[in-house]
C-alpha cells in the first residue's frame, strides 16, 4: 500500500468492508462524531448484556480471547489508517468495559455505575494509566491504558458495591 493510498483509508470508507475495521471500530460505533469512546462503551454495553448470563470463568476467557486479539485489531487497523490511536478504533472501551464488568453484581444501577467508572478513568487517566498512554505504542499501546482503567474501575466498582452491602 502506497503513502498516498494510507492517506485515502478513512474509517467510514473502510469500516464496513473490512472485518478487521469493522470490529476495531466497536462494530461502527467508533464513527460516532463526537465522544467515539463513550458511544463505544454504549455499544459494549449491549454486548455486556449477552455475556452477564455466562460463567465466570467463560467471560473471563472470552474477555481474555476479546483483549489478546484486541492487541492485533487496534494495531492492525491503526497501521492501515496511519494514525496511531485514532478515535475511531473502540475495541479497547469493550475489553476494558467488559474487564470493569467482572462478576459484577446483577441490575442496571451496577451497569451504570461501571459505564461511569470506566469512563472517568479511561478519560481521567490518573497514573500509571496516563504513562502506559504515552510510553507503549502499536497495539498493546492502544489497547492497555483501556485494560488498565478497567481494572481501576473494577476495583472501585466491587468496593462501592462492598459498601453498599454493609450498609444498614
Amino acid at each position: 500500500m502506497t503513502l498516498s493510498s494510507k492517506q485515502a483509508i478513512t474509517p467510514r470508507t473502510t469500516c464496513w468492508k473490512n472485518p478487521v475495521h469493522f470490529l476495531a471500530f466497536g462494530c461502527g460505533s467508533g464513527l460516532a462524531p463526537k465522544a467515539p469512546g463513550t458511544f463505544g462503551t454504549i455499544a459494549a454495553v449491549a454486548f455486556y448484556l449477552l455475556l452477564e448470563g455466562l460463567s465466570l470463568w467463560t467471560y473471563l476467557g472470552i474477555v481474555l480471547v476479546a483483549s489478546v486479539v484486541g492487541f492485533w485489531l487496534c494495531g492492525r487497523t491503526a497501521k492501515d489508517l496511519g494514525v496511531h490511536d485514532h478515535p475511531a478504533i473502540v475495541w479497547d472501551e469493550f475489553c476494558g468495559f467488559w474487564l470493569t464488568m467482572i462478576a459484577a453484581p446483577a441490575g442496571w444501577q451496577w451497569i451504570l455505575v461501571g459505564f461511569v467508572l470506566f469512563r472517568l478513568f479511561d478519560i481521567w487517566k490518573p497514573w500509571p494509566i496516563s504513562w502506559l498512554d504515552r510510553k507503549v505504542h502499536g497495539g498493546v499501546g492502544i489497547m492497555v491504558d483501556d485494560l488498565v482503567a478497567g481494572v481501576f474501575a473494577f476495583v472501585s466498582l466491587q468496593t462501592i458495591h462492598y459498601i453498599y452491602r454493609m450498609l444498614p
